[in-house]
């Protein structure tokens, strides 16, 4: 009875208070407007959550350093860009590659998409773990030079900047394709977000990376002292999160079946915020992949649920904003108070 009445109510809103309001937003929209809870609408949050989910993924592992990346979505649009215009249809007549006159195989566009975004965040690690530069700094840099690369890109077609869109039938199929379950259809991009979670998974607690990646992100020096290689173990997480920003890319280009100048704008955002609300520390050392996921799908149920009601976007923007301050500052808090 004593133990009862020690707990502190007020101390646990403020804990859970995030998930509260993401939990009673969901609800509300729910009383609103039943017809949001049918089989397509979660069908659609989970495909437009899984390339998200996947740069998350790659996100996760700098959080867990005490880092971040703001250059994840600008790599994504660029490493989408190389997928789009290797696999436009080759009867289309103002396809930027007019020499590719059969089809290509669909993973190669898709190593290359990889190996882009892999030097784009070789470059992070460089700097990072290297230059001793602050991830915010050397990711921001980063992002600027990817999203220059892919204005170039773009602009340097023979019909001058356009769309990069006519993508390759084969190509669609593959991403936007779903498996018949007799009751209802699973998308292709559940499973391929399911497949990089559970390698994710092993790589995070199964691997030795993994052990030293959580050890260097709760105490560097304590890390760096017991004999494990601080730079090779950054750039190590850094190039998996290469990886998967280029399955990430290669996957939405064929969602959204066009790639602009604007593709990836934010994304990195979304994946920041879906990780801090999965429970991946800023302070360093903590997270999970569970959680990640989690965090992703419920933020973007946040999004689909405002548009789905046709919130301005504008509007959407600082409930958005909200709830990274709110979700940093709790992550904080509780860090101030273990300490």
């Amino acid at each position: 009875m004593n133990e009862a009445k020690r707990f502190n109510w007020a101390e646990w809103f403020l804990n859970y208070s995030l998930y509260i309001i993401l939990g009673l937003l969901i609800v509300s929209v729910v009383v609103w407007d039943r017809t949001f809870l049918s089989w397509g609408n979660f069908a659609n949050i989970m495909a437009q959550a899984s390339t998200r989910g996947i740069l998350a993924l790659g996100v996760a592992g700098m959080i867990v350093y005490t880092g971040t990346d703001l250059s994840a979505g600008r790599i994504l649009g660029c490493s989408a860009a190389i997928s789009a215009s290797l696999l436009q249809s080759t009867t289309y007549g103002a396809r930027m590659y007019p020499g590719i006159t059969a089809p290509l195989p669909l993973i190669l566009p898709l190593v290359l998409s990889i190996i882009a975004a892999m030097l784009f965040t070789a470059l992070n690690a460089f700097g990072f773990a290297i230059l001793n530069m602050h991830p915010f700094i050397i990711s921001l840099g980063t992002q600027l030079i990817a999203y220059g690369a892919l204005c170039l890109y773009i602009d340097s077609q023979a019909g001058g900047a356009q769309p990069l869109a006519n993508l390759d039938f084969r190509y669609i199929e593959f991403v936007n394709g779903s498996f018949d379950l007799g009751f209802t259809r699973l998308p292709y991009l559940v499973i391929y977000l399911a497949v990089c979670s559970v390698a994710m998974w092993v790589v995070w607690n199964k691997t030795v990376l993994g052990k030293n990646m959580f050890a260097i992100g709760g105490n560097p020096e304590a890390a760096a002292v017991s004999g494990v290689n601080v730079a090779r173990n950054i750039f190590g997480v850094y190039l998996i999160a290469g990886v998967l920003y280029g399955i990430a890319a290669f996957l939405e280009a064929g969602r959204v079946q066009s790639v602009t100048t604007s593709t990836g704008l934010n994304y990195d955002l979304d994946a920041i915020s879906g990780c801090v609300i999965g429970g991946v520390s800023f302070t360093g050392g903590v997270g999970t992949i569970p959680g990640v996921i989690l965090g992703v799908v419920i933020l973007q149920t946040i999004n689909y649920s405002l548009y789905y009601l046709g919130i301005n976007a504008y509007l959407q923007y600082i409930i958005k904003g909200v709830i990274i301050i709110l979700a940093v500052a709790i992550d904080m808090r509780k860090y101030i108070k273990k300490k």
